[in-house]
């Protein structure tokens, strides 16, 4: 019975996130006083594509929530809000780049204050799951993250100029991969966590020091090499786009097969 009921609240879970998303596509739509999607528009069909398959992760994240054992469901559901909130976004910010072919820079910013602090707390939900982990490792992480986020912000929406601005985002991201190579988090994972977490873990960690320099790089081609205006806003945004798709979705497949793999485990 418990576990029937569990399974009833993930699916409507899942099914009431897919209505507002896809609430928020007509009404994004409707708002937009855009044409059609152009056939040669690589950029706006990056935007439509990885909205869509930010939509099939959240729907697959949360259903999954009832094979794995109730420690872990927190991480899968912090998983499908990421990919849910970066979906909702993505509809505005596709509506946006078709409407005028302009770089939707503040959405982008709204829902990366949001999912990106998400992502860094899965580090300590995995932890957690498998030991008392200290609070600080939270913390850590989220300053980490406010700094690169807010220094990339700061630059991108022309308060201050782009190369300090990126600078500061680069201290920021510098001090969460200290955290997550070098730190307590890393040594906890390396003393106490059991194979498949530790295997998670370096792997999660990974994808943030491969998998986000992509961001710095958009940065880059965007700002800082002296292209013209047409040309860096589509260097910076299919760039993003493309790295959204790793750090977002393969992120949190990798902490759905950890969950998996430990529910199993867990069983025999």
């Amino acid at each position: 019975m418990i576990i029937n009921n569990f399974g009833s609240k993930a699916t409507a879970v899942a099914s009431s996130g897919l209505m507002l998303a896809l609430f928020s596509t007509n009404t994004a739509a409707a708002a937009s006083s855009s044409g059609m999607l152009k056939s040669d528009d690589f950029v706006g069909i990056s935007f439509w594509l990885i909205s869509m398959a930010l939509i099939a992760a959240t729907a697959f994240f949360f259903l999954e929530r009832d094979r794995v054992s109730p420690k872990w469901r927190t991480s899968l559901t912090v998983s499908g809000l990421v990919t849910f909130v970066a979906a909702v976004h993505y509809f505005y910010m596709r509506d946006v780049w078709i409407a005028d072919g302009s770089t939707p820079t503040v959405f982008r910013y709204i829902d990366w204050l949001i999912t990106v602090p998400l992502l860094m707390v899965e580090f300590y939900l995995i932890l957690s799951a498998v030991k008392k982990v200290p609070v600080g490792i939270f913390w850590r992480l989220l300053i980490g993250t406010f700094v690169m986020l807010i220094g990339g912000y700061l630059g991108e929406a022309g308060y201050i100029n782009v190369l300090p601005a990126f600078v500061i985002g680069m201290i920021g991201w510098a001090y969460i991969l200290n955290e997550i190579f070098l730190g307590e988090a890393s040594k906890i994972n390396a003393k106490d966590s059991p194979p498949a977490v530790q295997a998670g873990f370096k792997t999660m960690r990974w994808i943030v020091s491969i998998g986000w320099s992509v961001y710095p790089l958009g940065y880059f081609f965007g700002y800082l090499t002296g292209l013209n205006p047409a040309d860096s806003a589509n260097a910076l945004n299919i760039t993003y786009n493309l790295a959204d798709v790793l750090n977002k979705i393969a992120f949190g497949m990798i902490i759905w097969n950890i969950a998996i793999k430990e529910s199993e485990s867990s069983m025999k």
